[in-house]
């Protein structure tokens, strides 16, 4: 079992803007190292759509990516990945096999809702 990263302050933690939206286009991403999509992700009105390239291909197609709301952190920099500009970081889990298993809402919520 892997031992719990450094303690990081509350204030630290208060500083991620951790957000809803949903997914509007999954595409595959043949430039990346490992298998990966690009995907488009509507945050609402305050937001608007993010992109962002997510390693889930083993455990996700892009038909099960569509309309399926995640959890992001939507105020890192942007990062460039190859050709694409990853605007946000969706929120996931490892499950026992190393597979990405997407961290969702429970029941859907507004897009651009803000962790509480």
């Amino acid at each position: 079992m892997a031992e719990p990263k450094s303690e990081v302050g509350f204030d630290a933690f208060q500083a991620l803007d951790i957000r809803v939206g949903t997914i509007t286009d999954a595409r595959d991403f043949p430039e990346a190292h490992k298998p990966a999509y690009i995907l488009t992700i509507d945050f609402g009105p305050e937001l608007g759509t993010r992109t962002s390239s997510a390693r889930i291909t083993e455990r996700y197609t892009k038909a099960d990516l569509l309309g399926r709301q995640v959890a992001a952190v939507v105020n890192f920099p942007p990062k460039k990945i190859g050709p694409v500009r990853s605007e946000c970081l969706v929120l996931g889990f490892s499950d026992e096999r190393g597979r990405v298993v997407l961290v969702t809402p429970e029941k859907p919520v507004p897009n651009g809702g803000a962790l509480h």
